[in-house]
């Protein structure tokens, strides 16, 4: 018998120290489907059953709930996660060690948008608009004004930059800051995905390239599937976008390029003929 096959419960009922799946989510704070996910693939099952079949999580079982969601945290992928509680032969300490210094470098990050976020409600609040310097400065952007010419450069003019200009002047503090937020949770979705294994092509993929290109770029300006697989080709093609990416998860610029490129194709765009269009 497997050592974690669920057991008979003594009585019909929970005894004091067993808790529903119900009464476990709550307590755990995670949702009923997720437990039964977990218990589906045999990541946390649950140790106990009553006499009519019902599922019972003992304080051990609440333990291993705990440690997953500590893993999940720092961005491991279920098996693996499954893994490490799992394998006498895996040295959890070292993994842990690494992670928390992850974790550190994650919690400077959020706490230089907090900065930011007060720096813009200071601005709203006097009526005083930041300039672009200014938004790039507070949200710890890689900013020089020779990147700033440069982008002037390439685009200024053009359709798409004279959209974004007025995007942008339309915008108040708080909308910068929220822009901020939402495209800082997206990544985070994408480099999650990739560490899943989300494969470029698949339905999961595709609407999460759907949905960089209206939140991330769409909201500057007006983008095309074929505007979007063209601009993706700078992630790898720009060191300064392929470390954007990658210094989230590594391979992430790569991954995104090729989810993008897929929709694309999926949307009618031939990218041997690909045209800014």
């Amino acid at each position: 018998m497997d050592e974690r096959s669920p057991r008979l419960s003594g009585t019909s009922t929970q005894s004091d120290t067993e808790m529903t799946v119900g009464q476990t989510a709550a307590a755990i704070g995670i949702s009923v489907r997720t437990l039964h996910h977990w218990d589906a693939i045999g990541l946390v099952v649950p140790s106990a059953r009553t006499h009519s079949g019902y599922r019972l999580y003992d304080s051990a079982d609440a333990a291993r709930l705990h440690r997953v969601l500590v893993y999940r945290e720092l961005g491991f992928p279920l098996e693996r996660i499954r893994q490490l509680l799992d394998d006498p032969c895996v040295l959890e300490g070292e993994h842990l060690l690494a992670q928390r210094a992850l974790l550190n470098d994650r919690i400077a990050r959020l706490q230089q948008m907090v900065c930011a976020v007060d720096s813009m409600m200071e601005a709203n609040t006097m009526n005083t608009p930041l300039t672009p310097r200014q938004q790039a400065d507070a949200f710890g952007a890689d900013w020089s004004d020779a990147y700033a010419a440069e982008a002037e450069e390439r685009w200024g003019g053009t359709p798409e930059w004279e959209q974004s200009e007025r995007v942008k002047a339309q915008m108040t503090s708080a909308d910068f800051a929220q822009a901020k937020a939402e495209m800082e949770e997206l990544d985070e979705r994408l480099a999650e995905a990739k560490r899943r294994g989300v494969a470029p092509g698949s339905p999961e993929a595709d609407a999460l390239a759907g949905e960089h290109r209206e939140r991330a770029i769409g909201r500057w300006f007006s983008v095309t599937p074929s505007k979007h697989a063209l601009i993706a080709r700078g992630y790898t093609g720009d060191p300064r976008f392929t470390r954007y990416y990658d210094d989230r998860e590594p391979g992430l610029a790569a991954w995104l390029r090729e989810v993008i490129e897929a929709r694309a194709v999926r949307d009618g765009v031939d990218l041997e003929t690909i045209a800014w269009e």
